[in-house]
């Protein structure tokens, strides 16, 4: 399998939040703290798979929680 010549490099995803949730990922970039430390030196393959990384935790993160089931629904009132 032939290989694509790169022309151009591969931006940082910073988009200038630098604030680390609990797990110590990135608020604005969804990078870990060595992904943010080590951009500079990663090949494209790395950044590639660090760019995939971000959007699965991105994605994660902004999923809604699940929809309760109709048939569970909330205990009637008493009164």
């Amino acid at each position: 399998m032939s290989q694509q010549l790169e022309f151009f490099d591969i931006p940082s995803p910073c988009r200038g939040v630098c604030q680390s949730d609990s797990r110590g990922y990135c608020l604005g970039c969804f990078r870990s703290r060595d992904e943010r430390f080590k951009w500079m030196t990663f090949n494209d393959t790395e950044k590639r798979d660090v760019l995939r990384l971000c959007q699965q935790r991105r994605l994660i993160r902004n999923r809604k929680p699940a929809a309760q089931d109709d048939n569970q629904s909330e205990q009637p009132s008493l009164f």
